[in-house]
Protein backbone atom coordinates (compact mmCIF):
# COMPACT_ATOMS: atom_id res chain seq x y z
CA UNK A 1 0.00 0.00 0.00
CA UNK A 2 2.80 2.06 0.87
CA UNK A 3 4.49 1.72 -2.38
CA UNK A 4 1.05 2.38 -4.42
CA UNK A 5 0.51 6.02 -2.54
CA UNK A 6 4.16 6.96 -2.90
CA UNK A 7 3.32 6.05 -6.90
CA UNK A 8 0.48 8.49 -6.65
CA UNK A 9 2.33 11.16 -4.93
CA UNK A 10 4.88 11.15 -8.03
CA UNK A 11 2.03 11.09 -10.19
CA UNK A 12 0.88 14.00 -8.74
CA UNK A 13 3.76 16.04 -8.75
CA UNK A 14 3.90 15.18 -12.62
CA UNK A 15 0.88 16.36 -13.29
CA UNK A 16 1.18 19.80 -11.39
CA UNK A 17 4.69 20.24 -13.23
CA UNK A 18 3.81 19.58 -16.69
CA UNK A 19 0.39 21.81 -16.69
CA UNK A 20 2.42 24.56 -14.67
CA UNK A 21 5.11 25.07 -16.30
CA UNK A 22 3.82 25.05 -19.65
CA UNK A 23 1.00 27.71 -19.30
CA UNK A 24 3.58 31.16 -20.23
CA UNK A 25 5.00 28.73 -23.24
CA UNK A 26 2.66 29.86 -26.42
CA UNK A 27 2.17 27.18 -28.77
CA UNK A 28 -0.53 28.32 -31.83
CA UNK A 29 -0.43 27.17 -35.61
CA UNK A 30 1.96 24.50 -34.96
CA UNK A 31 -0.08 21.62 -36.78
CA UNK A 32 -2.59 20.60 -39.34
CA UNK A 33 -5.47 18.46 -39.89
CA UNK A 34 -7.09 20.30 -36.23
CA UNK A 35 -10.02 18.17 -36.58
CA UNK A 36 -8.24 14.73 -35.16
CA UNK A 37 -8.19 17.08 -32.18
CA UNK A 38 -11.85 17.68 -31.61
CA UNK A 39 -13.83 15.15 -29.22
CA UNK A 40 -16.75 14.04 -30.80
CA UNK A 41 -17.95 11.00 -27.81
CA UNK A 42 -20.73 12.62 -25.61
CA UNK A 43 -19.69 10.83 -22.62
CA UNK A 44 -15.95 12.52 -23.07
CA UNK A 45 -16.77 15.50 -23.55
CA UNK A 46 -19.25 16.22 -20.87
CA UNK A 47 -16.00 14.79 -19.00
CA UNK A 48 -14.20 17.43 -20.23
CA UNK A 49 -11.82 15.13 -21.47
CA UNK A 50 -10.87 13.65 -18.76
CA UNK A 51 -10.62 10.00 -20.04
CA UNK A 52 -6.97 8.95 -20.28
CA UNK A 53 -7.38 6.52 -17.57
CA UNK A 54 -11.53 5.43 -18.14
CA UNK A 55 -12.72 2.46 -20.15
CA UNK A 56 -14.45 3.74 -22.85
CA UNK A 57 -15.37 0.46 -24.41
CA UNK A 58 -14.80 1.53 -28.54
CA UNK A 59 -14.80 4.89 -28.07
CA UNK A 60 -11.59 4.23 -26.41
CA UNK A 61 -9.45 4.21 -29.55
CA UNK A 62 -9.99 8.32 -29.89
CA UNK A 63 -8.07 9.05 -26.68
CA UNK A 64 -6.51 6.02 -25.38
CA UNK A 65 -6.46 2.60 -27.17
CA UNK A 66 -5.48 0.98 -23.89
CA UNK A 67 -9.25 1.35 -21.96
CA UNK A 68 -10.36 -1.22 -24.60
CA UNK A 69 -8.77 -4.03 -22.83
CA UNK A 70 -10.80 -4.93 -20.28
CA UNK A 71 -13.77 -5.79 -22.44
CA UNK A 72 -16.35 -7.57 -20.29
CA UNK A 73 -18.45 -8.63 -23.78
CA UNK A 74 -17.99 -9.25 -27.73
CA UNK A 75 -19.01 -6.95 -29.85
CA UNK A 76 -19.74 -2.90 -28.88
CA UNK A 77 -20.98 -0.52 -31.62
CA UNK A 78 -20.70 3.20 -30.79
CA UNK A 79 -21.44 6.15 -33.27
CA UNK A 80 -21.32 9.86 -32.57
CA UNK A 81 -22.43 13.07 -33.53
CA UNK A 82 -20.87 16.57 -32.86
CA UNK A 83 -22.46 19.96 -33.78
CA UNK A 84 -19.33 21.87 -34.19
CA UNK A 85 -18.84 25.58 -34.49
CA UNK A 86 -19.28 27.28 -37.43
CA UNK A 87 -22.07 24.60 -38.28
CA UNK A 88 -19.29 22.38 -39.22
CA UNK A 89 -20.49 18.38 -38.39
CA UNK A 90 -18.29 15.77 -36.62
CA UNK A 91 -19.45 11.98 -36.51
CA UNK A 92 -17.52 9.03 -35.38
CA UNK A 93 -17.67 5.70 -35.41
CA UNK A 94 -15.84 2.68 -33.47
CA UNK A 95 -16.28 -0.89 -32.89
CA UNK A 96 -14.68 -3.27 -30.61
CA UNK A 97 -14.07 -7.02 -30.92
CA UNK A 98 -13.40 -9.06 -28.34
CA UNK A 99 -13.41 -12.68 -30.24
CA UNK A 100 -11.93 -14.80 -27.14
CA UNK A 101 -12.73 -13.37 -24.29
CA UNK A 102 -9.57 -10.88 -23.70
CA UNK A 103 -7.39 -13.87 -23.69
CA UNK A 104 -5.72 -13.04 -27.31
CA UNK A 105 -6.50 -9.47 -26.65
CA UNK A 106 -9.61 -6.65 -28.12
CA UNK A 107 -9.47 -5.53 -31.62
CA UNK A 108 -11.33 -2.43 -32.67
CA UNK A 109 -12.17 -0.17 -35.90
CA UNK A 110 -12.24 3.64 -35.79
CA UNK A 111 -13.86 6.12 -38.14
CA UNK A 112 -14.30 9.88 -38.00
CA UNK A 113 -15.71 12.25 -40.63
CA UNK A 114 -15.63 15.91 -40.96
CA UNK A 115 -18.42 17.89 -42.90
CA UNK A 116 -17.37 21.97 -43.45
CA UNK A 117 -20.39 22.40 -45.27
CA UNK A 118 -20.71 24.55 -48.47
CA UNK A 119 -18.13 27.27 -49.20
CA UNK A 120 -17.95 29.90 -52.19
CA UNK A 121 -14.84 29.99 -54.31
CA UNK A 122 -13.38 33.27 -55.22
CA UNK A 123 -10.51 34.16 -57.89
CA UNK A 124 -8.96 37.49 -58.10
CA UNK A 125 -9.88 39.31 -61.17
CA UNK A 126 -9.08 42.53 -63.15
CA UNK A 127 -13.23 44.32 -62.06
CA UNK A 128 -14.97 46.72 -59.87
CA UNK A 129 -14.91 44.14 -57.48
CA UNK A 130 -11.47 42.78 -58.03
CA UNK A 131 -12.64 38.95 -57.84
CA UNK A 132 -14.87 36.63 -59.37
CA UNK A 133 -17.10 33.46 -58.20
CA UNK A 134 -15.82 30.16 -59.22
CA UNK A 135 -17.48 27.20 -58.08
CA UNK A 136 -19.01 26.20 -55.00
CA UNK A 137 -16.66 23.38 -53.18
CA UNK A 138 -17.06 21.19 -50.07
CA UNK A 139 -13.84 20.38 -48.23
CA UNK A 140 -13.83 17.45 -46.01
CA UNK A 141 -11.76 14.86 -44.30
CA UNK A 142 -11.99 11.99 -42.78
CA UNK A 143 -9.75 9.09 -40.67
CA UNK A 144 -9.44 5.20 -40.82
CA UNK A 145 -8.15 3.47 -37.94
CA UNK A 146 -7.03 -0.43 -36.42
CA UNK A 147 -6.72 -0.49 -32.65
CA UNK A 148 -5.49 -3.34 -30.58
CA UNK A 149 -5.67 -3.34 -26.75
CA UNK A 150 -4.30 -6.45 -24.50
CA UNK A 151 -4.49 -6.68 -20.67
CA UNK A 152 -0.54 -8.27 -20.06
CA UNK A 153 -2.39 -8.76 -16.09
CA UNK A 154 -4.96 -7.31 -13.98
CA UNK A 155 -3.03 -4.04 -13.75
CA UNK A 156 -1.69 -3.32 -16.68
CA UNK A 157 -2.84 -2.80 -19.82
CA UNK A 158 -1.38 -1.34 -23.44
CA UNK A 159 -3.12 -0.41 -26.65
CA UNK A 160 -1.80 0.99 -30.02
CA UNK A 161 -4.11 1.94 -33.11
CA UNK A 162 -2.46 2.46 -37.00
CA UNK A 163 -4.82 5.31 -38.73
CA UNK A 164 -4.68 6.99 -42.12
CA UNK A 165 -5.93 10.38 -42.44
CA UNK A 166 -6.94 12.73 -45.50
CA UNK A 167 -7.88 16.40 -46.03
CA UNK A 168 -9.70 17.38 -48.86
CA UNK A 169 -9.72 21.86 -48.91
CA UNK A 170 -11.47 21.78 -52.15
CA UNK A 171 -10.16 23.15 -56.08
CA UNK A 172 -8.66 26.82 -56.51
CA UNK A 173 -7.61 28.59 -59.82
CA UNK A 174 -3.84 29.50 -59.92
CA UNK A 175 -1.31 31.49 -62.44
CA UNK A 176 0.71 29.07 -64.17
CA UNK A 177 3.09 31.65 -66.62
CA UNK A 178 0.61 32.96 -68.51
CA UNK A 179 -1.76 30.23 -68.77
CA UNK A 180 -4.31 29.50 -65.31
CA UNK A 181 -4.74 26.41 -63.96
CA UNK A 182 -6.90 23.95 -61.35
CA UNK A 183 -5.12 22.89 -58.51
CA UNK A 184 -6.70 19.91 -56.02
CA UNK A 185 -5.75 20.48 -52.73
CA UNK A 186 -5.38 17.12 -51.03
CA UNK A 187 -3.22 15.38 -48.61
CA UNK A 188 -3.04 12.62 -46.23
CA UNK A 189 -1.11 11.15 -43.66
CA UNK A 190 -0.50 7.85 -41.77
CA UNK A 191 -0.15 8.52 -37.56
CA UNK A 192 0.18 6.07 -34.71
CA UNK A 193 -1.25 6.41 -31.34
CA UNK A 194 -0.02 4.50 -27.85
CA UNK A 195 -1.31 4.16 -24.52
CA UNK A 196 -0.92 2.53 -20.66
CA UNK A 197 -3.48 1.82 -18.16
CA UNK A 198 -2.33 0.89 -14.62
CA UNK A 199 -4.46 0.03 -11.65
CA UNK A 200 -2.47 0.29 -8.13
CA UNK A 201 -4.91 -2.16 -6.37
CA UNK A 202 -5.37 0.71 -3.70
CA UNK A 203 -9.13 1.13 -4.16
CA UNK A 204 -10.23 1.70 -7.41
CA UNK A 205 -7.23 4.63 -8.22
CA UNK A 206 -6.05 4.38 -11.37
CA UNK A 207 -3.18 6.07 -13.66
CA UNK A 208 -2.42 5.90 -17.56
CA UNK A 209 -0.81 7.95 -20.31
CA UNK A 210 -1.23 7.97 -23.86
CA UNK A 211 0.58 9.73 -26.86
CA UNK A 212 -2.17 10.43 -30.07
CA UNK A 213 -0.88 11.51 -34.02
CA UNK A 214 2.29 10.36 -33.80
CA UNK A 215 3.27 11.60 -37.46
CA UNK A 216 5.60 12.28 -39.97
CA UNK A 217 5.21 15.79 -41.75
CA UNK A 218 3.34 16.73 -44.56
CA UNK A 219 2.86 19.73 -46.92
CA UNK A 220 0.45 21.47 -48.69
CA UNK A 221 2.61 23.94 -50.66
CA UNK A 222 5.88 25.22 -49.26
CA UNK A 223 5.02 25.13 -45.64
CA UNK A 224 5.39 21.43 -43.70
CA UNK A 225 3.23 20.43 -40.30
CA UNK A 226 2.59 17.71 -38.43
CA UNK A 227 -0.45 16.21 -37.14
CA UNK A 228 -1.85 17.63 -33.69
CA UNK A 229 0.72 15.93 -31.73
CA UNK A 230 -0.95 15.14 -28.18
CA UNK A 231 0.78 13.68 -24.71
CA UNK A 232 -1.56 13.01 -21.59
CA UNK A 233 -1.19 11.79 -18.25
CA UNK A 234 -4.17 10.90 -16.17
CA UNK A 235 -5.37 9.65 -12.84
CA UNK A 236 -9.04 8.25 -11.83
CA UNK A 237 -10.94 7.01 -8.55
CA UNK A 238 -14.20 6.70 -7.26
CA UNK A 239 -14.65 9.02 -4.67
CA UNK A 240 -17.13 7.40 -2.44
CA UNK A 241 -14.48 4.36 -1.54
CA UNK A 242 -12.84 7.16 0.83
CA UNK A 243 -16.21 7.78 2.53
CA UNK A 244 -18.24 5.52 5.03
CA UNK A 245 -20.69 3.06 3.23
CA UNK A 246 -23.90 4.30 4.08
CA UNK A 247 -25.93 2.66 1.87
CA UNK A 248 -27.27 4.59 -0.76
CA UNK A 249 -24.21 5.55 -2.61
CA UNK A 250 -23.28 4.66 -5.50
CA UNK A 251 -20.25 5.73 -7.74
CA UNK A 252 -18.57 9.43 -7.71
CA UNK A 253 -15.93 9.03 -10.47
CA UNK A 254 -13.39 11.49 -10.66
CA UNK A 255 -10.67 11.73 -13.47
CA UNK A 256 -7.59 14.47 -13.86
CA UNK A 257 -5.90 14.85 -17.00
CA UNK A 258 -2.71 16.83 -17.65
CA UNK A 259 -2.34 17.75 -21.11
CA UNK A 260 0.25 18.43 -23.35
CA UNK A 261 -0.66 19.22 -27.02
CA UNK A 262 2.30 20.28 -29.62
CA UNK A 263 -0.11 23.69 -30.65
CA UNK A 264 -1.51 25.20 -27.56
CA UNK A 265 -0.13 26.12 -24.05
CA UNK A 266 -0.18 22.62 -21.68
CA UNK A 267 -3.97 22.58 -19.87
CA UNK A 268 -5.97 20.24 -16.69
CA UNK A 269 -9.25 18.54 -18.07
CA UNK A 270 -11.02 17.27 -14.74
CA UNK A 271 -14.29 15.47 -14.91
CA UNK A 272 -17.15 13.69 -12.49
CA UNK A 273 -19.27 11.07 -13.16
CA UNK A 274 -22.23 10.19 -10.54
CA UNK A 275 -23.44 6.63 -11.29
CA UNK A 276 -27.25 5.82 -9.84
CA UNK A 277 -28.83 2.59 -9.86
CA UNK A 278 -26.34 1.49 -12.79
CA UNK A 279 -28.78 3.47 -14.88
CA UNK A 280 -28.63 6.91 -14.99
CA UNK A 281 -24.94 8.60 -15.34
CA UNK A 282 -24.38 12.40 -14.29
CA UNK A 283 -21.23 14.04 -15.72
CA UNK A 284 -19.74 17.59 -15.01
CA UNK A 285 -16.24 18.62 -16.40
CA UNK A 286 -14.07 21.72 -15.83
CA UNK A 287 -11.47 22.47 -18.34
CA UNK A 288 -8.51 24.54 -17.63
CA UNK A 289 -6.36 26.85 -19.33
CA UNK A 290 -8.82 27.75 -22.52
CA UNK A 291 -10.14 30.76 -23.66
CA UNK A 292 -13.35 29.98 -25.13
CA UNK A 293 -14.80 27.44 -23.02
CA UNK A 294 -14.71 26.07 -18.91
CA UNK A 295 -17.17 24.04 -18.41
CA UNK A 296 -19.14 20.66 -20.36
CA UNK A 297 -22.49 19.08 -18.89
CA UNK A 298 -23.88 15.96 -19.68
CA UNK A 299 -25.94 12.49 -18.96
CA UNK A 300 -26.13 9.04 -19.74
CA UNK A 301 -28.50 6.62 -19.83
CA UNK A 302 -27.65 2.38 -19.92
CA UNK A 303 -29.98 -0.27 -19.88
CA UNK A 304 -30.15 -3.90 -21.61
CA UNK A 305 -26.66 -3.21 -23.34
CA UNK A 306 -27.78 0.10 -24.84
CA UNK A 307 -26.65 3.56 -24.05
CA UNK A 308 -27.38 6.62 -24.47
CA UNK A 309 -24.53 9.70 -23.98
CA UNK A 310 -25.61 13.88 -24.32
CA UNK A 311 -22.95 16.56 -23.66
CA UNK A 312 -23.82 20.02 -23.72
CA UNK A 313 -21.19 22.48 -23.84
CA UNK A 314 -21.29 25.93 -23.24
CA UNK A 315 -18.58 28.63 -25.56
CA UNK A 316 -18.57 32.42 -25.03
CA UNK A 317 -18.46 33.65 -28.56
CA UNK A 318 -19.44 30.58 -30.54
CA UNK A 319 -22.48 28.82 -30.94
CA UNK A 320 -22.99 26.36 -27.55
CA UNK A 321 -21.84 22.36 -28.39
CA UNK A 322 -24.04 19.84 -28.30
CA UNK A 323 -23.19 15.83 -29.03
CA UNK A 324 -25.09 12.78 -28.80
CA UNK A 325 -23.24 8.87 -28.77
CA UNK A 326 -25.19 5.59 -28.75
CA UNK A 327 -23.90 2.61 -27.77
CA UNK A 328 -24.80 -1.06 -28.26
CA UNK A 329 -23.11 -3.87 -26.48
CA UNK A 330 -23.67 -7.52 -26.99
Amino acid sequence: MRKNLNMLLVLAVLLLNVTLSGTENKKLAQTGFQFLSVTSDARAAALAGAVTTLELGSSSLFFNPAGMAQFPVAYEISASQNKWIADINHYTFSLAWNPFNNRYGVFGLSVQSVDYGEIQGTMVWANEQGYIDTEIFRPSAYMVGFGYAKALSDMFSIGGQLKYTSQHLGNSVVEVGDSLKVKDYKTNATAFDFGTIFNTGYKSIAFGMSIRNFSDEIEYEKEGFQLPLTFSMGISMDLFEFLPDIGFLDHLYCSIDAVHPRSYPEYINLGFEYKLAGILLLRYGYLHNRDQRSSSFGFGISRFGATIDYSYTPFSFFQDIQRFTIRFSF
